[in-house]
């Protein structure tokens, strides 16, 4: 019985138990506890402590249980330093000092002889500084090669990373020496050195008998190497560039790039770190010239970025439903749709065929259905009367159009991505509860008004004055001769979208979140319980917004005279430096919980590049290609 106790949580105040004490234990310890309460050994390869304060026993059986915790966890520390160093060379190893040989004999000696004397309290404080220091010693050989393949890691990443942007400069960029040039140069003089070095990584690991996967991480780095050296030659002319350039303004632009990358990679922690970022965002065109270019574009970017930044303070989706708001983001979407079509009619170049103004309308019949289905199902669920089945077939069949419909459209940018966004509305109105049916919708309005801002960037440095954006058509490959060459705002294209991506992400929700999804969200498809089905479905509403966003980064691609090789390596040095940030961040102590979350964390980053490279492909496909109901009319591209 206690007077009072501070912890950081509120579970003594929710049960009311303020004045009883709390001894709180570790999830290793109680395996250690539960050996001792029903008198069986202790687990092999536990490591954790007794915790006394559980035991309502003899400080004798205190004391030898302690010893028995001891010696158990120091033949674990035997063992592991006896594994190191048969997989070490003598001269390189290393042993763990604080716990020599000599020293473990005294400790076990001293509590021997407490207990013999019956002096309870000193074998305990004895036993607890051995199990300390064997801890500390499993640690430390656990850990023995952690810098070695750290290094190995890093180096891998960094020449990776090194060798990608090479590969920007030699073939994206006019900063790269003719081939003319370098063959006149002498022969290769990296091969032979990188060789030496490859078969000596080999033979030293070879010698240690290491296991297979440290020759994955230490000769990786060699040939990665090597391409970077034998390519760097060829481009000389970009270190001409940065130091031609003032040391501030360099140093500038790098600062503001690590800080991009560091708003990024706090987002997965704390998801309100996007909304500095949004802010950031939101203030960009007023260090630019497009306040005066475009106002009307720089009003609305500004908006839209502050609502957006509205999503990440919100609390993740959860179970608090709210339909209104869904039914609210319904109207909002239909009334836009209605305006972009009347416009999309009255158009004076008449570029749309007015034969597919019926897949347009069609879409904002799908709009307006899910809308009405969702607040429909939910009433009937309420009243207790279960899905209907009208209801159930109508959802399914929205989601099964929304995939055919938008390639009904033309491949004209505005048209076909209007067309896009209707489609995966409907759907995402179906699928939503609460708050994140506007999500999408804001989202969409600001990647349209960010194809506009681009434009006008281009626009104003010269790149590209002529075509308009409702010219651009996603089916009309460009002209290898109408492509330029990469400039510095190319990396804060790339920048942008990878920021979206991850906004696309965290905007609602974070991972524990979608872990415990909310079932209700898939009500309006079924009811009875499909993890493989309904998994699908909550699947589809997280990868909505990726494809909104990856579609305005395609027609960015296009109307800015770039292939799209390009600007995904610069995506790719991107996301690379985010995977080596998270591999600092990565633990192997603490609750599984944080350890969970910190391997989550940089296989998610480490997939990213491959979760791009295939909805690239996904988003090419449902931008370039077209289905002709009507017979295929003649097109030309301009």
């Amino acid at each position: 019985y206690v007077h009072s106790q501070v912890f950081p949580d509120i579970f003594l105040t929710e049960w009311k138990l303020e004045n009883w004490k709390r001894t709180d234990v570790n999830q290793a310890d109680v395996a250690a506890l539960m050996a001792s309460l029903i008198g069986v050994p202790f687990p092999m390869n536990s490591v954790g402590i007794l915790p006394l304060e559980y035991l309502n026993n003899t400080d004798h059986f205190k004391a030898e249980c302690m010893l028995a915790n001891a010696i158990e966890i120091l033949e674990q520390y035997k063992v592991k330093m006896a594994q190191k160093k048969a997989t070490t060379l003598d001269i390189l190893f290393t042993p763990f000092k604080p716990l020599t040989n000599s020293r473990q004999l005294d400790f076990l000696r001293s509590a021997r002889l407490y207990i013999k004397q019956q002096k309870y309290d000193e074998a305990i404080t004895v036993c607890r500084t051995l199990i300390d220091l064997a801890l500390e010693g499993l640690s430390y050989y656990h850990t023995y090669d952690r810098f070695f393949l750290g290094v190995s890691v890093v180096l891998g990443f960094v020449g990776w990373t090194s060798y990608i942007i090479v590969m920007i400069i030699k073939n994206h960029t006019s900063f790269c020496k003719p081939a003319s040039q370098i063959d006149k140069l002498s022969n290769d003089p990296f091969r032979g050195t990188f060789i030496v070095a490859g078969v000596l990584i080999t033979c030293f690991l070879l010698i240690q008998a290491s296991p297979w996967t440290y020759y994955i991480y230490c000769l990786l780095p060699v040939p990665v190497w090597y391409a970077v050296m034998r390519e760097c030659r060829r481009t000389q002319g970009i270190v001409i560039l940065v130091t031609a350039n003032p040391f501030c303004q360099s140093f500038g632009l790098l600062l503001l790039f690590a800080l991009g990358i560091e708003i990024m990679v706090l987002s997965f922690f704390y998801r309100s770190v996007l909304t500095l970022g949004l802010i950031a965002f939101a203030g960009w065109p007023l260090f630019t010239k497009l306040w005066t270019q475009t106002r009307v574009m720089t009003v609305c970017w500004i908006v839209l970025c502050l609502l957006l930044a509205v999503f990440p303070l919100m609390p993740v989706v959860g179970r608090k439903q709210n339909i209104s708001l869904v039914l609210s983001s319904g109207l909002v979407t239909f009334l836009i749709a209605s305006l972009c079509l009347r416009l999309l009619s009255k158009s004076k170049d008449k570029s749309t065929d007015k034969k597919y103004f019926v897949a347009f309308t069609y879409q904002m019949l799908c709009v307006a259905l899910s809308t009405y289905i969702l607040n429909s199902t939910h009433s009937s669920l309420e009243l207790k009367q279960g899905l209907p089945l009208a209801n159930q077939l109508i959802s399914w069949g929205i989601l099964a159009s929304s995939f055919v419909v938008p390639l009904l459209s033309e491949t004209l940018l505005f048209q076909r991505l209007l067309s896009i966004f209707l489609s995966l509305m409907s759907t995402y109105l179906l699928l939503s509860t609460g708050y994140e049916a506007f999500f999408p919708l804001v989202l969409s309005c600001l990647m349209f008004v960010w194809i506009v801002v681009e434009q006008e960037t281009l626009s104003h440095h010269g790149s590209s004055p002529v075509q308009k954006l409702v010219t651009f058509d996603f089916s009309c490959a460009l002209d290898i001769t109408q492509l330029r060459h990469l400039q510095l705002d190319d990396i804060r294209r790339s920048f942008f979208f990878i920021f979206f991506i991850v906004t696309a992400f965290f905007g609602t929700g974070n991972i524990a979140s979608i872990n415990s999804f909310d079932p209700a969200s898939v009500y309006c498809f079924l009811t009875v319980f499909n993890p493989f089905v309904m998994g699908a479905l909550m699947m589809w509403k997280i990868l909505i917004p990726f494809v909104l966003v990856s579609c305005a980064f395609e027609a960015i691609q296009l109307s800015s005279l770039l292939s799209s090789k390009s600007l995904f390596l610069i995506v790719l040095v991107i996301s690379d430096i985010m995977a080596l940030h998270f591999f600092f961040l990565v633990k192997d102590y603490g609750s599984w919980l944080d350890i969970g979350t910190s391997i989550s964390h940089y296989v998610i980053v480490m997939s990213m590049t491959i979760f791009l490279m295939l909805l690239s492909v996904f988003v090419q496909v449902l931008t370039t290609k077209r289905v002709y109901l009507w017979g295929k009319p003649k097109h030309h591209c301009l």
